[in-house]
């Protein structure tokens, strides 16, 4: 197994939490916070969703799914069209309503699908490429992909346990 299967294989597990967190649920519930002060599904979702599209779209050389493809338009959120959501306040979470699992799910599909071409192309040796000088010492490719997973997965079990505590709340 080449390392880029190996990155492949971890952004699919992602993409299978992602879908199991916000399948069949409604968008009162997917748009609320668990309790107070918590960040609801949504955001947890949105949040990693964006910073994966904004960090491959970097390494990757192109534009942001959510901009080339207009999903900021379709989200409507009233959010500077960069803004991935990191150091949001709860005002700014508060901002991110869905209205549908759908389209929170149609954008993740389609930053993963973005996110599985770039890595297809990949060599071991091209995770060596530094691609952040503004850290001591700078980031490598491989390095800026293993934040996102571990971004990605952290967010994603958030957004599970905070669809568990919701659940054990309706019954």
């Amino acid at each position: 197994m080449d390392t880029k299967d190996v990155l492949a294989e971890a952004f699919g597990r992602i993409r299978e939490e992602v879908h199991s967190v916000v399948e069949g649920l409604p968008p009162d519930v997917l748009d609320n916070p668990p309790q107070g002060g918590a960040n609801p599904i949504s955001w947890l979702v949105w949040h990693l969703t964006r910073v994966q599209d904004d960090h491959i779209a970097d390494v990757a050389g192109r534009e942001q799914v959510w901009t080339s493809e207009g999903w900021a338009d379709r989200f409507g959120l009233g959010l500077p069209a960069e803004d991935t959501g990191y150091g949001h306040k709860p005002d700014q979470v508060a901002r991110v309503r869905v209205g549908s699992g759908d389209l929170l799910l149609g954008y993740y599909d389609a930053v993963h699908e973005k996110t599985l071409a770039f890595l297809a192309g990949l060599t071991d040796g091209d995770l060596d490429r530094i691609v952040d000088e503004n850290w001591d010492p700078p980031v490598t490719l491989g390095v800026r992909l293993a934040s996102v997973l571990s971004d990605d997965l952290q967010h994603v079990g958030q957004a599970a346990y905070a669809r568990g505590l919701l659940q054990r709340a309706e019954s």
